[in-house]
């Protein structure tokens, strides 16, 4: 069962993004500052360990190398019964997520799993 979809709006600034910074990889941000946003990372650039879920690697049309998608492993108590879609919307998201200067941020849809639509 896959957990985690892209828009096309999503999978384009991947594209984009991996153009210009080389291998990507997301964390699933918990709140604070960004509230719940994937945030978007050259590859190792955010340091992941025991605490951290892999929760798919994404394959993009015409990205080489899968894409990472982190998350906490307490927020994924939380959300282990939901399916996630990364898409795209107009608006500046964290200064840390490297779609930031492109005037859009990524952004989590969510819906329950069910057996019908997983």
């Amino acid at each position: 069962m896959e957990r985690i979809a892209l828009t096309p709006a999503a999978a384009e600034l991947i594209r984009q993004l991996r153009a210009e910074h080389g291998p990507l990889m997301f964390h699933q941000s918990g709140g604070c500052c960004d509230g719940s946003a994937p945030m978007c990372f050259p590859l190792g650039e955010f340091r992941t360990g025991g605490s951290d879920v892999l929760l798919a690697e994404l394959q993009v049309d015409g990205v080489e190398e899968p894409v990472g998608f982190w998350m906490s492993a307490s927020q994924f108590e939380r959300w282990a019964h939901t399916h996630l879609t990364v898409d795209v919307v107009p608006g500046r998201g964290s200064g840390f997520s490297l779609e930031a200067p492109e005037g859009v941020r990524f952004l989590i849809r969510s819906r329950l799993l069910d057996d019908a639509a997983s």
